[in-house]
């Protein structure tokens, strides 16, 4: 038998034809699922040990085959494992390497298992392993955030909505509004890892396999506590890969976010912050540019990770039960979700930790002179006007103070009661910037000082609790 035969073989035992180049072609993927070879040798690795103890292969057999993956593992690790693409995948690769190396004992390694099942455990194995490095970042991060919002302490800033000011809230309660949305990513994250508990090698190709297999052997070896509950769903589902990319495009739009608010601060226009130097790039035409790149990069890569999500699910939505080629598709956007968190979310710590804000900028337009209107409006109900008479009304007062060029708190006592009869003539000098924020503490999540110090700590305070249980 040829070479060529040989590699043939191993991939088919019914053609009669030689593959056509174009089909080869498509079907070669050890370009890039030879990245799952740690997963792929872990679980071979469990197999074999568990096809000795079985009976299924002798126990030399099984001694040679756990010493031959081993030797393949560190060369894999190394990066000295000479990858072949016409053996189309990682799986292929591995066990002829084996095969030639251990003799007739490798081409046992097979026994009672599929690539199918086969690719499933390395996929989940491979996510479990993600997991762990995206909760420490992702925790990096929230650490950056709440320690950023306490170094800043009770700083005003001018809050937005449709991008004009609206009134003024804390800047450590903007910060922390992004560590309550990273907070939920966290959680989405800790959810799918709470459902990576069945293992699916036993399923074979789609319907499981008559010998005497102990699965549950193999899964107690690899910390699975559960077997998978049905043979087809455990080859064929892809929905926690699914879920990974859903957490991955929700997180890099919540970044995106963060990157457009920096952005704009750093902005000459706005001037509100400023990025040091090694976190910015300069122009290639322009020596007197600063510019954001790396939130405009972080920004920009939110697209490849919602891409990704879109991609997989594309591909799954039209599948018959169980098992189909298409699947291949499934790692090229995984592996690059991943890529594309372990730059994002490290390089989002940093630009948290470099940003230094403009305070008295901040505070200058905090106290913008008609951020008042809300508080003004909430006094007249307080005298009994009904909420949209009151907004009515000054409405009106600011449109007059507008066309004379001058501020809520200029405003004459006579001229406020001529738009708004129940006002107390004196009101709108005790609207000062501390007092209209001091003043939103009736809600939980209101921006008065106090409520945002405290939630600070309780933020400081969920951090070290998931540290010192274990989540990182």
């Amino acid at each position: 038998m040829t070479e060529a035969e040989n590699k043939r073989s191993l991939a088919s035992s019914r053609q009669t034809q030689a593959m056509d180049p174009c089909l080869a072609q498509a079907g070669v993927s050890v370009g890039f699922d030879q990245r799952l070879a740690p997963q792929d040798l872990a679980g071979s690795i469990a197999h074999a040990r568990m096809l000795g103890a079985t009976g299924l292969v002798s126990p030399e057999e099984s001694r040679l085959m756990v010493e031959g993956l081993t030797r393949l593992a560190e060369e894999t690790r190394e990066g000295t494992f000479p990858w072949d693409p016409a053996l189309e995948d990682v799986h292929m690769n591995l066990e002829k390497a084996l095969t030639d190396r251990i003799g007739p004992a490798g081409a046992k390694l097979h026994t009672a298992r599929s690539r199918n099942d086969q690719v499933a455990l390395d996929e989940r194995l491979y996510l479990r392993d993600v997991i762990g490095q995206v909760t420490k970042d992702l925790w990096d991060l929230r650490a950056s955030l709440t320690a950023k919002a306490e170094a800043v302490g009770e700083a005003p800033m001018p809050g937005y909505t449709h991008l004009q000011r609206a009134q003024p809230i804390l800047l450590a309660h903007h910060l922390l509004a992004y560590y309550q949305m990273l907070k939920r990513d966290a959680g989405r994250l800790r959810d799918l890892a709470a459902r990576l508990t069945e293992m699916p090698l036993g399923s074979g190709a789609l319907a499981g396999t008559g010998l005497p297999i102990r699965a549950d052997w193999v899964a107690e070896e690899l910390g699975f506590p559960e077997l998978a509950a049905n043979s087809l769903d455990a080859v064929a589902s892809r929905d926690l890969l699914i879920e990974f990319l859903a957490f991955g495009a929700i997180l890099m739009t919540h970044l995106s976010r963060f990157a457009e608010d920096l952005v704009l601060w750093c902005s000459t226009e706005f001037g509100l912050a400023e990025l040091p130097d090694s976190l910015t790039t300069s122009s290639s035409m322009m020596p007197q540019k600063k510019n954001p790149d790396g939130a405009e990069l972080i920004r920009g890569k939110a697209g490849r990770a919602i891409g990704n999500l879109v991609t997989l699910l594309t591909v799954v939505k039209g599948l018959p039960m169980s098992y189909n080629r298409d699947l291949q598709e499934d790692k090229e956007p995984l592996f690059d979700t991943v890529d594309t968190l372990a730059l994002a979310l490290p390089l989002a710590t940093r630009l948290v930790e470099g940003l230094e804000f403009r305070l008295e900028r901040l505070r200058l337009l905090a106290d913008d002179p008609y951020t008042a209107a809300t508080d003004l409006a909430d006094h007249l109900v307080r005298r009994g006007e009904p909420f949209r008479v009151a907004h009515r009304q000054v409405g009106a007062l600011v449109a007059h103070c507008w066309a004379k060029k001058i501020g809520l708190r200029d405003v004459e006592p006579e001229v406020l009661v001529s738009f708004c009869p129940k006002a107390e003539p004196q009101v709108l000098q005790g609207l000062t910037l501390e007092a209209l924020l001091v003043a939103r503490d009736k809600t939980p999540g209101g921006v008065a000082p106090r409520l945002v110090a405290e939630r600070t700590r309780q933020a400081k305070a969920e951090l070290a609790a998931e540290k010192e249980r274990g989540r990182l």
